[in-house]
């Protein structure tokens, strides 16, 4: 490769998409541990930056199903408040015993719940057109409701995700020959196989020179960066050689030049037959050195192999060369 094609290629990879501007000046890490960016956008108004849909399909499911609940009760509420006020003044529901005060709420309330899930046991009906047509708006926005609902719940099952486990440390270990290597764990935490996992590590730190604070970034070579099957948990191993940014380069270095090793993995999840991804990222007080991963794989009673996710970030101590 000529000087010219070389000092291309480093320009392109100063910058990977996170700013090498940006970078420098932070001092948060740019990646998140659960692969989230640590970006924020400013100067979009709320309704263009936003889309209701795309939020509600990446909550947890404590909190979409937290969320639906709210709606439910808070449309039911609304229109119970309607009926309230309309029997009030017009007498709009007929049936049961009659009612003042909080029990006409609640009557209200439970006809409305009736309404909007068409579940129309007939106990309270309405009464004037008024009524018949609060009664009319409802049903309309419960059967909008389930079929939103009913999307929503579809899609975020349907939905293929990653559920690849990091260790939470990264180590500076002894590795083949005398040598030493960088390395980080990672297991499948979902019953689904991913198949044809491809993993890309890139090192970004300061130059070192402590006027500019320029970030460079650098692609890790990796003894390995693809593996047809992932069965079982996989040590991602950078080499530290000399062509290796890393060569001679201890933890306080990378401290002290505010380095972050961030790692992302493509990979075919076999069930939905689409492509996952996964993001994480180890700053340099989570890297370890002079340490060792204990090992994960064990045979079990009927000579089947197992690994014990328990022990993915488990390291002991080892002699450095």
């Amino acid at each position: 490769m000529t000087d010219e094609k070389q000092r291309e290629a480093e320009a392109q990879d100063a910058d990977l998409g996170l700013g090498t501007v940006a970078s420098s000046q932070t001092r948060r890490r740019l990646l998140e541990k659960d692969g989230s960016f640590n970006v924020v956008p400013r100067g979009l108004s709320f309704w263009s930056s936003s889309s209701l849909y795309h939020h509600l399909l990446n909550l947890s499911w404590p909190a979409f199903l937290g969320w639906a609940a709210l709606g439910y009760l808070g449309l039911n509420l609304l229109f119970a408040a309607i009926y309230v006020g309309l029997d009030v003044h017009v007498g709009a529901l007929l049936g049961g015993e009659p009612a003042e005060g909080f029990h006409r709420f609640l009557r209200a309330f439970y006809f409305s719940v009736q309404t909007a899930s068409t579940i129309g046991y007939g106990y309270i009906r309405p009464q004037g057109d008024f009524a018949n047509l609060v009664v009319t708006v409802e049903s309309f926005f419960g059967l909008l409701g389930v079929a939103l609902m009913t999307g929503l719940v579809f899609a975020r099952f349907s939905r293929p995700t990653a559920n690849v486990l990091f260790s939470e440390h990264a180590l500076i270990a002894p590795y083949r020959d005398g040598g030493r290597g960088f390395m980080f764990r990672i297991v499948n935490g979902r019953r689904s196989q991913l198949i044809e996992l491809q993993v890309q590590v890139i090192l970004s730190w300061n130059d070192g020179d402590s006027e500019s604070h320029t970030r460079n970034f650098h692609f890790l070579q990796l003894e390995r960066d693809h593996v047809p099957f992932f069965s079982l948990n996989w040590t991602v191993v950078h080499p530290i050689d000399d062509r290796s940014p890393l060569h001679g380069v201890d933890v306080a270095t990378l401290q002290e030049r505010q380095a972050e090793v961030t790692v992302l993995l493509t990979g075919m999840d076999e069930t939905f037959s689409q492509i996952v991804h996964a993001r994480s990222s180890y700053r340099a007080e989570e890297i370890v050195e002079g340490a060792r991963f204990i090992r994960m794989f064990q045979l079990s009673d009927d000579g089947r192999p197992e690994i014990d996710i328990r022990r993915l970030d488990e390291h002991e101590p080892a002699d450095m060369p």
